[in-house]
């Protein structure tokens, strides 16, 4: 076979292939449910709870409500448009392969896999940005007298811990995509 023939056999996953193509049917429209739902749960995140300031060691501490919201940290904003993003390509790849018909363009399908890897890239570096924040938040961080604060908005920070499972897994869907393009 020459390189032509093997190039052509590497997008073959988007269409000539009945049970791979759905199988990657079934894997983008779980990779745009888990992004959206990832986005969801984080974007409607929100706790307020009321906590003790001490302005002055002679006088009793003041009690103040504080709100924590996704939106307060870049890492989260990120991590909600990263994951948008990733859910409308899935929705918008979708109708791109059905009207891709029996993998006639492999041009398209060549784009949508390599599209498919970006979504994978895209998804774990808005996770990581929000792990980190979540780390901090959970731990604290001595060395520059961050405190912790999941202790306080401990709802918050579980569901910030679930969103970034869920997004995880869409990233996953989005890999075995990948893999099916090139194994196809």
């Amino acid at each position: 076979m020459d390189r032509d023939g093997e190039a052509n056999k590497a997008v073959k996953g988007y269409g000539e292939n009945r049970r791979t193509s759905t199988c990657g049917l079934v894997l983008r429209l779980l990779a745009m449910a888990l992004t959206l739902a990832a986005a969801v749960v984080l974007g409607v995140d929100k706790q307020t709870k009321t906590v003790p300031v001490q302005v002055s060691p002679s006088l009793p501490p003041l009690h103040v409500p504080v709100t924590a919201k996704w939106r307060y940290l870049s890492a989260f904003v990120y991590f909600v448009v990263a994951n948008g993003i990733a859910c409308g390509y899935a929705a918008f790849s979708l109708l791109l392969l059905f009207a891709n018909k029996a993998g006639r363009s492999r041009a398209l399908a060549s784009a949508v896999a390599i599209a498919d890897i970006v979504m994978v890239a895209l998804l774990f570096s808005g996770a990581g940005a929000a792990t980190a924040v979540g780390v901090i938040g959970r731990e604290g961080n001595s060395h520059v007298q961050w405190g912790k604060v999941c202790n306080v908005f401990d709802k918050f920070c579980d569901r910030v811990a679930i969103s970034i499972v869920l997004s995880l897994l869409g990233s996953l869907a989005f890999v075995i995509m990948g893999g099916l393009a090139v194994l196809g």
